[in-house]
């Protein structure tokens, strides 16, 4: 595992908030294991590490949230309706994997899950602060929330519930879990999360960077979860149509849900909004050759749907699933 040295001692690249690869790159070229990325694994590389200097709001101090946010408008209005889904979306994660704790085959497999299970109470946490960072009071943050993101989560994240909390909290499916949270959820919607860190690294960049923390850490989930499935499918072939069919209802399930609506309204809101940061802008790619100024609604919802297909075939892929 290759390090990088730090003032006070070596934190492995990849867990690096400056030097690891991005989201895309990293989860789709990795390779992470569960004996690599224990828990204490965890205690040296991410809470002395990645998340050195974030402990307050989940960003660097001197990030700041810049005054245009404050402002009522199509750009906060965005953020907010992003922000409120995610938090909610991580904290539903939190709660499912506490049955790949319970279940975990082995002490490495374990201490991970618990680890992860941290890694997304605080990505839930950070989102909700970046709320109140917004202007948005805590006695109405709730409300906020259930007003920004709430008929998304009833139409997206609930029947993604209801699909996959059975195979852990009735079934004692601990593959099926794994399955669920590395292939249909996290791997669907990292692409998402890596267009956020982008879209808002000059027009917010705490937000930005709230984003690639919580990206450094999916990096280790999406490619632990995926060894771990290699694993047991090499071990347990006769698995293997189980395991495929389970995906294959997810993706179809995947495929009834509203979530490219979702994502086409909150950048036809940020769109409105980019027309006011033309200067601040200027030439910012958010791709290779790719001003964002130049982008439409519909080109950024695409190239998320793009990375997102690309990053489970190739997840897939490994896995022995093609």
């Amino acid at each position: 595992m290759t390090t990088t040295t730090t003032s006070s001692h070596d934190i492995p690249v990849e867990a690096d908030l400056d030097a690891a690869p991005g989201l895309l790159d990293g989860a789709m070229s990795l390779e992470l294991t569960p004996q690599q990325c224990n828990l204490e694994y965890w205690i040296g590389a991410v809470a002395q590490g990645t998340l050195r200097g974030l402990a307050k709001g989940g960003h660097r101090p001197e990030t700041p949230v810049p005054d245009h946010m404050l402002l009522e408008g199509p750009l906060r209005q965005a953020l907010i309706e992003e922000f409120a889904f995610r938090s909610v979306a991580e904290e539903k994660a939190t709660r499912a994997l506490s049955y790949l704790v319970l279940h975990a085959p082995d002490t490495d497999t374990m201490e991970f899950f618990a680890t992860q299970l941290v890694d997304e109470a605080r990505h839930s946490a950070c989102f909700r602060g970046h709320l109140l960072e917004l202007g948005v009071g805590e006695e109405e943050l709730a409300e906020t929330v259930e007003r920004a993101a709430g008929a998304d989560v009833a139409s997206v994240l609930v029947p993604l519930e209801e699909f996959g909390l059975p195979l852990g909290r009735d079934h004692g499916d601990f593959i099926g879990g794994v399955i669920v949270i590395t292939v249909l959820v996290e791997g669907v919607l990292a692409p998402a999360a890596e267009l956020s860190e982008r879209k808002w690294r000059l027009l917010d960049p705490a937000a930005a960077e709230i984003e690639r923390a919580a990206g450094v850490d999916e990096i280790r989930h999406l490619t632990v979860g995926s060894s771990i499935v290699k694993r047991y499918l090499e071990e347990h072939p006769e698995e293997l149509d189980r395991v495929q069919a389970l995906i294959t209802r997810g993706r179809e399930l995947w495929g009834s849900l509203p979530v490219l609506d979702m994502i086409l309204r909150r950048e036809q809101l940020f769109q409105q909004g980019l027309a006011d940061h033309e200067d601040l802008l200027a030439d910012y790619e958010i791709a290779p050759g790719k001003r964002l100024l130049d982008t439409t609604a519909e080109e950024r919802m695409m190239l998320a749907a793009t990375w997102s297909l690309e990053m489970q075939e190739s997840r897939l892929a490994y896995m022995g699933l093609s």
